[in-house]
């Protein structure tokens, strides 16, 4: 009774239950029991997003897809660091080749020894580094004095398995990130540089290679060989790379007497790489000489054509087979310049046939090809420019308006190009220049100017049609004759007198500047006298008798004096309201001979011991004056003490003062030629300058850079001397000289203040600018 009784509460959810029952039962049968992968299935990377549809995956690894490219880099926004912690700089590299992974083609490394490297060792570095990137002396143990300019690593180790296995590991551990060949031969075997690194230009870096002549290992079924090290043997990279961590146990577990037999078993056993002298259609090319180094009979193909030759027994032998392979290289250019002359004849002799009148559309002959850079740092730069502009500026600035002689070599450059077009086209078309659309130059030393010019045309035909072309030509502006400019003789042997003026406020400078005079002159003997001016002002000068202002310079100027015995520091007074640079040097100028080479500086100069030799090399009687751009120090940022010390070459820590004309390097006959020249010079309103210097105001108008500019006749160098420093330190700049000078004066003043950085970072200090 009681299942009847739930029956009527059980109909109405009848239908719902069978609904859900079919459902399951369908959803079943419809799934397969099989886990497959599925087919569009891809493994996206961290931080990316799909650019598309994905393609379907690689059949091989359903993990790796296929074209990675096709996935764009998500950009992550910009979140300013917290307060109070600092964030770290990304750390570049120096160079950009150096991210990028480019590496230099080829290393040299030569075995050698004590005894042949002052000889064979000098010889295979003249003959061969100047064809390679880099050439490497190793040796077991060196002499005292080693040759100029060679790389030599001692290894401390004269055994000859040892010294190759010391060899391969510093070259792995030094330079195997660097470059992608190296080669190894002995100092008594001749090597041809341009020819190996021809052989190493035409083959894939990307390959185990270990090159050179192949001999069978001894004791071993004739599968496998090793490469003679007399006549050198070429690894590639990536072979030495994986030979590195198999070095030490080649050193302990394979016993050999012969250095390139112990290295070709190494190769073999770990690597079952074998010796070869084929690669690529390459071929290494060998020449084994006589006995004595002599060849055997005459030239034949095996020696023209060899790279490498063994034995050469003396320098003299290695220097005649580089001159005979030199005439040989060239003998082998000269047949190719004729081949291509005569290749350039016919093209215009059939050019002729044509039609064209006989005219060249290639360059004439005798023009030199064009320059190809060494390295990434010889790339000549193309300049870009319009009838309007041009990019890149002397004075650094992006662009700058087309002016002066740049002007006029472009009005003719194009000039030339449409009277040429012209000429080429004639009668048919006729061309006019509607306006110059781009344009580039670039100065080959070995040719001259180059120009491609994008010129937009107006063709006119004979029937009066019209049309608007664009064409691109070439243009060349050959080097003209050489002349040999005759220049006068200077030695670095002429004695140097340095001026130095000292006012009051000046003094705390004047115990710094004797001790990098001292370090620079008197420690080294140099042929430089120092005479210090001192100027004292009116006021300063009536109580010379009981006040003496300078009491302190002139007492250190004794202790000098007696810790360098046969040194000698003069000083001379004067009395200045203003001490014009004119006034001092007058003083000074008729104590001196004429042929005296004068050097004036200021009391902050802190003179590097290059200063003297630059002054004796750039300044030229009758010919130059030397006036250098000192490093001035930067007052913001400095200590309280940096003032005595020399200061850094650093961004942060100065600039060249391009204002400041303290320094001068001159002779005595020039500069009173052109006070002779100046006092004589015609009175005129309109140039202040020029009216004389007999009077007091003319004197504190004019300096001494505007003298030499104006009156003496000379060229005037300006340049930066590294050597010459300024320490930090406000100028003292006198209202009484003339206002140019003192305008000049407040600009170098305020420029040496600081860097921009720096500047702002004291009006806006670090905590104020976080907090906003």
């Amino acid at each position: 009774m009681r299942p009847l009784a739930l029956l009527p509460w059980l109909r109405p959810v009848g239908p719902v239950a069978v609904g859900i029952s079919l459902g399951f039962t369908l959803s079943l049968l419809s799934t397969s029991w099989v886990e497959e992968p599925c087919p569009g299935l891809r493994v996206r990377h961290a931080n990316s997003v799909p650019a598309g549809p994905e393609p379907p995956a690689n059949p091989d690894n359903p993990a790796v897809p296929d074209n990675p490219d096709n996935f764009q880099p998500r950009i992550v926004p910009y979140t300013a660091a917290r307060n109070g912690k600092p964030t770290k700089k990304p750390v570049r590299t120096r160079y950009i080749s150096t991210e990028l992974g480019m590496r230099e083609r080829l290393l040299v490394a030569v075995l050698t020894c004590k005894t042949t490297l002052n000889t064979l060792g000098v010889a295979v570095n003249r003959t061969l580094a100047g064809h390679t990137d880099k050439v490497l002396f190793f040796t077991g143990v060196r002499g005292r004095r080693l040759p100029h300019g060679m790389y030599v690593i001692t290894h401390g180790e004269e055994r000859p398995v040892w010294n190759m296995y010391h060899t391969l590991r510093y070259v792995f551990e030094h330079h195997a990130s660097e470059y992608d060949w190296f080669y190894f031969t002995p100092d008594n075997t001749y090597t041809q540089g341009d020819r190996l690194r021809a052989l190493v230009e035409h083959m894939s870096i990307d390959t185990d290679l270990y090159m050179g002549r192949p001999q069978e290992l001894s004791g071993g079924d004739g599968t496998g060989r090793y490469c003679r090290a007399e006549f050198g043997f070429l690894l590639s990279r990536q072979l030495l790379d994986k030979l590195q961590p198999h070095l030490d146990s080649c050193r302990t577990d394979i016993i050999s007497s012969r250095h390139d037999e112990w290295l070709g078993r190494c190769v073999l056993d770990y690597l079952a790489v074998t010796c070869t002298h084929l690669h690529q259609g390459s071929r290494y090319r060998f020449y084994e000489l006589g006995k004595g180094g002599e060849r055997d009979g005459e030239e034949g193909a095996g020696f023209r054509g060899a790279m490498t030759l063994h034995p050469v027994l003396e320098p003299v032998q290695m220097f005649l087979l580089h001159k005979r392979f030199t005439q040989l290289e060239l003998e082998h250019t000269y047949r190719q310049i004729q081949a291509l002359q005569e290749e350039l004849r016919n093209v215009s002799g059939r050019d002729s046939e044509a039609g064209v009148q006989g005219t060249l559309d290639n360059w004439p002959l005798g023009i030199h090809s064009p320059f190809r850079p060494g390295s990434r740092f010889e790339v000549l730069r193309w300049e870009y420019f319009s009838e309007e502009r041009l990019c890149w500026c002397a004075d650094g600035a992006p662009q700058c308006p087309l002016r002066g002689a740049d002007r006029l070599d472009v009005a003719a450059i194009v000039a030339t190009a449409v009277s040429e077009l012209n000429r080429r086209h004639a009668p048919w078309l006729e061309l006019t220049k509607e306006r110059l659309v781009n344009g580039y130059r670039r100065f080959d030393p070995t040719r001259g100017m180059e120009y491609t010019l994008d010129l937009r045309l107006r063709a006119a035909t004979a029937r009066g049609r019209s049309a608007s072309i664009t064409r691109r030509v070439h243009l060349l502006r050959p080097l003209g004759p050489l002349d040999i400019v005759p220049m006068p003789h200077v030695t670095e042997s002429a004695r140097v007198h340095l001026l130095l003026p000292i006012t009051s406020g000046q003094r705390p400078h004047t115990g710094p500047f004797l001790r990098h005079y001292a370090d620079t002159a008197l420690v080294s003997g140099d042929n430089a006298l120092l005479t210090l001016v001192l100027v004292y002002s009116p006021a300063e000068a009536q109580r010379l008798g009981t006040d003496d202002v300078f009491a302190a310079v002139k007492a250190e100027l004794g202790q000098w004096e007696r810790r360098y015995p046969g040194s000698r520091l003069p000083w001379v007074s004067v009395r200045s309201l203003s001490p014009a640079p004119l006034r001092l040097i007058d003083l000074v100028s008729r104590r001196q001979a004429a042929d005296a080479l004068l050097l004036l500086l200021s009391a902050a100069a802190r003179p590097g011991p290059e200063l003297l030799n630059r002054c004796r090399m750039n300044a030229i009687s009758q010919r130059q004056v030397f006036f250098p751009v000192p490093f001035q120090e930067f007052t913001v940022g400095s200590g309280p003490g940096s003032g005595s010390g020399r200061p850094e070459l650093l961004r942060d820590s100065g600039h060249f003062d391009r204002d400041s004309f303290t320094t001068a390097c001159f002779y005595n006959a020039d500069y009173m030629a052109a006070r002779v020249r100046a006092a004589s010079a015609p009175a005129n309103p309109a140039n202040p300058a020029a009216l004389g210097l007999d009077t007091d105001e003319l004197l504190d108008g004019l300096d001494l850079y505007q003298l030499f500019l104006q009156f003496s006749g000379l060229h005037v160098l300006r340049a930066a001397e590294p050597a010459l420093l300024h320490a930090a330190g406000r100028r003292q700049c006198h209202p009484h000289v003339n206002d140019d000078l003192y305008q000049r004066c407040r600009r170098s003043d305020l420029m040496g203040l600081g860097s921009r950085a720096q500047l702002a970072a004291l009006l806006y200090p670090p905590e104020q600018s976080n907090s906003t």
